[in-house]
């Protein structure tokens, strides 16, 4: 009954069913890029430089000649790919801080509050800029970089349902029996707060492609030789100056189509769960 009002709820919000839409679309053009996309989107064509759209290039060619729509779809896959990892390592930390803090209480409680404060009073971006720097450009240093500075409103959200539901009736009962606290935890506690973190998931990926877009733009992020959407910026930004809009707007198309796409599904679910 209840999987029935919620699917019932979020079939009434359009918006949010668009998203989801355009969403799986993404996500199956990424994950069948060997045959929707054949091409290597490494490949050079020196005599294609800057080709305008066209039924051989559908998205047209960059400054190297190399198909921007090859480029789109391989780069899907490291777009996505780095944003659910980054974000999957956040939740996790944020998930684990943020029951810990909840659960124990006292002196662990007060000193993790204090650590999501501080990390939450830091300008994030700059941050994240500032710490990437330090590392030369690779995509499992943006996973983590990412997940280590995207954990504490999880974190901060957790911790207050935890605080809440552990002085509930049935957890009280369950400490009189002897229940281990891992088992309150895991069995008790956190899947009463599985809704909160489903849709901070789902709308902390948005954030993290735009970061990863960010980053990589800046040449901080994925390396160079690899495909993704922010990559794909840096040479649109060139392009732009000589007449080659398609090269920096499909690119760019992407990035606001999954950005936007993830928020209305999250926007969606948050209200499909709580209201």
């Amino acid at each position: 009954m209840e999987s029935r009002r919620f699917w019932y709820r979020f079939r009434q919000n359009g918006l949010a069913v668009v998203g989801i839409v355009v969403l799986l679309v993404i996500v199956l053009m990424a994950l069948a890029a060997p045959l929707v996309a054949p091409r290597d989107p490494a490949y050079i064509e020196l005599d294609s430089q800057e080709k305008p759209p066209s039924i051989q290039h559908f998205f047209g060619t960059d400054r190297l000649g190399r198909d921007v729509f090859t480029r789109i779809v391989w780069g899907a896959r490291v777009s996505l790919g780095v944003s659910l990892l980054a974000v999957s390592l956040g939740s996790l930390i944020g998930v684990m801080l943020g029951a810990l803090a909840g659960y124990s209480g006292g002196t662990i409680d007060a000193l993790i509050a204090r650590a999501i404060d501080v990390m939450l009073a830091l300008p994030t971006f700059f941050l994240l800029v500032t710490i990437q720097s330090l590392f030369p450009p690779s995509i499992v240093n943006v996973i983590v970089i990412i997940g280590i500075t995207s954990w504490m409103a999880i974190a901060r959200i957790v911790r207050g349902q935890f605080l809440t539901i552990k002085q509930r009736d049935f957890v009280e009962a369950a400490r009189c029996v002897g229940v281990r606290p891992a088992r309150i935890v895991f069995r008790h506690i956190l899947p009463n707060v599985s809704s909160q973190i489903i849709v901070f998931f789902t709308l902390g990926l948005a954030d993290a492609v735009l970061v990863e877009s960010a980053l990589s733009f800046l040449g901080l992020g994925v390396p160079p030789y690899q495909a993704s959407w922010g990559n794909m910026l840096i040479d649109g930004q060139i392009g732009i100056l000589g007449g080659a809009w398609w090269v920096a707007f499909f690119p760019g198309l992407m990035i606001l189509l999954t950005a936007l796409s993830i928020n209305f599904a999250g926007d969606g679910l948050e209200e499909s769960l709580f209201k």
